[in-house]
């Protein structure tokens, strides 16, 4: 075995013992009553969701959290899309793994450790906001996203979510969107005196321009919002001023929010960086590639173009607002997603801002015990930033 197969095998095994010692296994839970319904994965098939029921002092709260996975925008994407765990609770896992906002040790998550914990399967394509009640007989797609999120939390509700005392939704990229686009609708479906939050984890998509000076990224979500008629879920303050598909960005939304709302995002979004400002379509010589890969691969000429994402980035997301009721942290990492994993959400050498952790921030928002509204100072200055190094594959909007 020569070397570098003897340092990638003991690599390999190095995470396989982290995730053994900060993850754990928690089983899958299937809806079929919603099936009834009509709340179904683009397949026809039942909902999904994971439970890890809490203890103690927190078995009253609970944490909701949204699986996120792009979007299908036309029947080509989407009957692709009913053919795998995005599209089809038949393909998903039986167990899923729990780390980061998820996990159940205080040395990990030491404000939500021991609340239900949920994580909602996404089998739908468009952010939970479709619901067209016809079914094609030829394709026999199913787009009922919006209904699949009622389902779900119907079924919260009855398994006790109905007498929490603290409620958090969150969500991980489209499903960090749902967060946002579902967030007061959530609120609405729980008691009055309910403390209810929202929580988006890399859902702040921009609309902008691609390095061809074309909006491919709009044109691309006007057609999610057509194909699963979504623009009746989204928000009416929104849709009576602009056409639907603006309103699927949160720069839109944001402000007519009336839940209190924190956001989590890396104001270099690896995952935006790749397909929305420079995806292989827009970039046919192929001078992106590595750039778009690892950051640090990036010409001088390029990283300026990333610095005015940046700046674009924050121009739109000054929507939010000052609200004490709004708390945001904003880095200057090339990540995306960074509540899910446990190197970016609680750990001695995790992203900080201001000495915090992600974690730590988002639990002194939830708590009031202090604000939180921090941008980071522009790439490279932040040196405890993880930025990812993505492996090659084609653009994955959809």
């Amino acid at each position: 075995m020569n070397g570098k197969l003897q340092e990638l095998l003991h690599i390999i095994i190095c995470m396989i013992i982290v995730l053994r010692t900060e993850s754990f296994y928690v089983d899958i839970t299937y809806i079929e009553s919603a099936v009834a319904k009509g709340a179904v994965c683009l397949d026809g098939s039942p909902p999904a969701y994971h439970l890890d029921k809490g203890s103690g002092d927190g078995s009253n709260n609970w944490l909701i959290h949204l699986e996120g996975g792009g979007w299908c925008n036309n029947v080509t994407t989407c009957i692709s899309r009913s053919g795998g765990h995005l599209g089809s609770s038949k393909h998903m896992s039986n167990r899923t793994m729990f780390f980061g906002i998820a996990s159940n040790e205080p040395q990990f998550n030491p404000d939500f450790y021991n609340w239900n914990r949920i994580v909602v399967r996404y089998c739908d394509g468009a952010s939970f906001t479709g619901d067209i009640e016809a079914v094609d007989p030829v394709t026999n797609l199913y787009y009922r996203g919006a209904r699949v999120f009622v389902a779900v939390m119907e079924e919260l509700l009855d398994k006790g979510m109905k007498n929490a005392k603290n409620v958090i939704l969150t969500g991980c990229s489209a499903g960090g969107l749902a967060s946002m686009l579902h967030c007061d609708r959530f609120k609405d479906l729980l008691p009055m005196g309910t403390n209810v939050k929202c929580m988006a984890d890399a859902g702040f998509f921009l609309n902008v321009k691609d390095v061809s000076g074309n909006r491919r990224f709009e044109d691309f979500i006007n057609d999610v919002v057509e194909t699963h008629g979504s623009a009746k879920n989204l928000p009416l303050s929104c849709t009576s001023k602009m056409k639907p598909a603006l309103c699927f960005f949160p720069q839109q939304v944001v402000q007519e929010i009336q839940t209190p709302l924190f956001i989590v995002n890396a104001a270099y979004d690896a995952w935006q960086i790749k397909n929305v400002l420079a995806p292989a379509i827009a970039d046919p010589s192929g001078i992106w590639y590595n750039c778009t890969t690892d950051i640090r691969n990036c010409s001088t000429a390029q990283l300026q173009t990333l610095h005015e994402f940046r700046k674009e980035f924050l121009n739109e997301f000054s929507a939010i607002g000052t609200s004490i009721t709004r708390g945001y942290f904003i880095n200057s990492c090339f990540a995306h997603c960074q509540t899910e994993m446990q190197i970016t959400w609680f750990k001695p050498n995790s992203p900080k801002l201001h000495n915090k952790t992600i974690a730590k921030a988002v639990g002194d928002w939830f708590f009031d015990r202090s604000p939180f509204q921090t941008i980071d100072c522009p790439y490279p200055c932040d040196n405890t930033c993880h930025n990812l190094v993505l492996q090659p594959q084609k653009d994955s909007i959809a």
